[in-house]
């Protein structure tokens, strides 16, 4: 590409668990590359991810990322070179725990946790909640009611019995209005603020930099991925996406193990 030409895509947008990084949570040396010639080309990186701010800090500094990320499933716009959020917006508690109830009437208990707002905000999970990534920190609490002692951004559920698709099918059933239902990964359903998605976050985080959805390049892996997939201009699912995603994606690309993001990467920033 030659110096002066513009890039092909000016936004990348990746999600981070089960696409830009691997299993143990690293982001390979040739995806590292890719990105670098990228930004070398004039396009911007940003995360787009379900985790909330405190657990994509570390992330971004080893990446060397001191710009906007978009983190909380899009009710999060993080400043990581100020260390600061922009943007935030928080699931009311009242509701959450009504909605939590709705759908224990409809599918028998469930275990939960949350992910605090702000920048030092604590993941609390309580008791028979199992973290789906052992890797992040989380502050077991004694009892439900204790999930509620400050703001949140999103409760996370798992069930017993329940596979994910099935959960999610049944709390979407239960909520209503109340709440967003989502799902990010294996074992990941979760409620956010109604209205709040990828998207939000991703358009707000476009728009302070000056561009759009025809600029964009998304990169996911999960169902939570679909409105990040509709409104950037092309959507490149991983191998082992989730199939709701791979029917809304243009292209297919190798797994998270296998570069995937590289792999297309290094075909369109030369």
């Amino acid at each position: 590409m030659p110096a002066s030409a513009a890039p092909a895509y000016a936004l990348i947008a990746t999600d981070l668990d089960g696409t830009l990084l691997r299993g143990d949570d690293s982001v390979s040396g040739r995806t590292r590359a890719a990105l670098g010639r990228a930004a070398a080309a004039g396009a911007r990186h940003l995360v787009v991810t379900g985790r909330p701010a405190p657990r994509v800090r570390p992330l971004l500094r080893s990446l060397g990322g001191t710009g906007l990320a978009v983190c909380g499933q899009g009710a999060q716009l993080y400043d990581a070179g100020a260390d600061r959020m922009l943007w935030s917006v928080t699931l009311d508690r009242e509701t959450a725990e009504t909605a939590l109830g709705k759908i224990e009437a409809e599918v028998g208990e469930v275990y939960a946790a949350v992910d605090q707002d702000g920048v030092d905000g604590r993941t609390l999970i309580e008791p028979g909640y199992r973290m789906p990534h052992p890797t992040l920190p989380a502050e077991r609490v004694g009892r439900r009611g204790e999930l509620w002692r400050a703001p949140i951004s999103k409760v996370l559920l798992r069930h017993p019995r329940l596979s994910d698709d099935e959960l999610a099918a049944a709390a979407r059933g239960a909520v209503g209005p109340l709440a967003s239902v989502t799902m990010s990964g294996p074992g990941t359903v979760e409620l956010q603020p109604c209205g709040i998605t990828k998207a939000t976050g991703l358009a707000l985080a476009a728009a302070r930099l000056g561009l759009g959805p025809g600029d964009a390049l998304a990169f996911g892996d999960m169902p939570n991925d679909i409105p990040m997939f509709r409104w950037a201009a092309r959507g490149v699912a991983m191998a082992g996406a989730h199939p709701e995603l791979k029917a809304v994606a243009d292209e297919v690309t190798t797994s998270n193990e296998d570069d995937g993001v590289a792999v297309v990467l290094d075909r369109l920033f030369v």
